[in-house]
């Protein structure tokens, strides 16, 4: 055997590991540890900024919800108010007075008719000025959208002045109109002396105050429709309708959705307005729900009744809220 072919047969020469390869292992098995931390901490994020509001919405939301459930099956009245002594506890007998009174059920097939009759009306009239603005030049649009802004930001105590006056019975605007159209019989005449009238004109302020919130929704609604596909329908042969009953109304109808089950929520509990036009004081035939609760909790002084009655429209209204809180999610599933 030759030196070449023992020194071939040796040993092997062992080989300092690379200290490079071997920091790069370590952290190659900490990135993984050290972006799912970040991760998390960008995840907890969103909650901790959230954080402030959700504490405000349960301190002034949360704590006279729970009052309100815990009267309602008390029977305080003027003596435990003022008094501060518990109030008897009763359980379900405010519930079963009230669901066994037909005034109940009269004033909620009011309330609800009421609701329907302005959601309707709001959201037809709303939906075409939305396609109206869409045909208009930029500066009567924009002359337009300034109109509204300023009908939205009145105040609703000068709004109610404003219609209180237009119905005014000697020297209103409605009255006058319709008496040079028709005759002078109509000079004097007392819209709220019958309750479908009065009711009319109640309509009108709620449908004039929620028409501007409409229209703004829905015409930004209305910017996103693709005029390409409006468009392409219009060369097929598609009419006027065709093209929106097939193009723009499934673009805008998950906008168009949530205001309406926005505006059964607010119709639905409409106060202010029939409190201001009938003069603080409506009469029972003026009543919705919300003001039959605030008549039973304040002037018959039963203010378990009326928390009761409010509990019940909380209840009423849960099926409405839980319907928008699901278009909500189904819109954000899609964007």
């Amino acid at each position: 055997m030759s030196a070449a072919d023992t020194k071939a047969a040796g040993p092997p020469v062992p080989v300092p590991p690379d200290p490079q390869a071997i920091g790069k292992s370590s952290h190659d098995d900490d990135a993984p540890r050290v972006q799912k931390r970040k991760r998390k901490k960008g995840e907890l994020l969103p909650y901790f900024l959230i954080l402030p509001a959700i504490v405000a919405i349960a301190a002034v939301y949360l704590y006279p919800l729970g009052k309100t459930v815990v009267m309602s099956f008390q029977d305080m009245g003027r003596r435990e108010l003022w008094s501060g002594e518990p109030a008897p506890w009763v359980g379900f007998e405010q519930f079963t007075n009230i669901l066994g009174d037909s005034e109940f059920w009269w004033v909620t097939f009011r309330t609800v008719v009421f609701m329907a009759i302005c959601v309707v009306l709001t959201m037809g009239i709303g939906l075409l000025v939305a396609l109206l603005m869409r045909r208009l030049s930029t500066w009567v649009r924009l002359v337009l959208t300034a109109c509204l802004i300023a009908a939205w930001s009145m105040p609703l105590m000068v709004a109610a002045s404003i219609f209180r006056f237009m119905a005014d019975s000697d020297y209103g605007l409605i009255n006058t109109l319709i008496a040079k159209v028709v005759g002078e019989d109509w000079l004097g005449h007392n819209w709220y002396l019958n309750p479908v009238q009065g009711f009319g004109i109640i309509t009108l302020l709620v449908v004039w105050g929620a028409i501007p919130f409409v229209v703004v929704t829905l015409y930004a609604a209305l910017t996103q429709v693709p005029k390409e596909l409006e468009e392409a329908a219009a060369l097929d042969g598609a009419s006027a309708y065709g093209i929106y009953k097939f193009v723009t109304w499934p673009v805008i109808k998950p906008v168009f959705t949530m205001v309406a089950t926005l505006s059964v929520i607010w119709d639905f509990n409409v106060f202010g307005q029939i409190w201001l036009l009938r003069g603080n004081k409506p009469e029972p035939e003026y009543e919705t729900l919300g003001l039959y609760s605030y008549s039973k909790a304040f002037e018959s002084t039963s203010f378990s009744q009326g928390t009761a009655i409010a509990l019940i429209t909380v209840l009423l209204l849960s099926g409405v809220a839980v319907y928008y809180l699901r278009q909500l999610m189904k819109t954000g599933e899609v964007e």
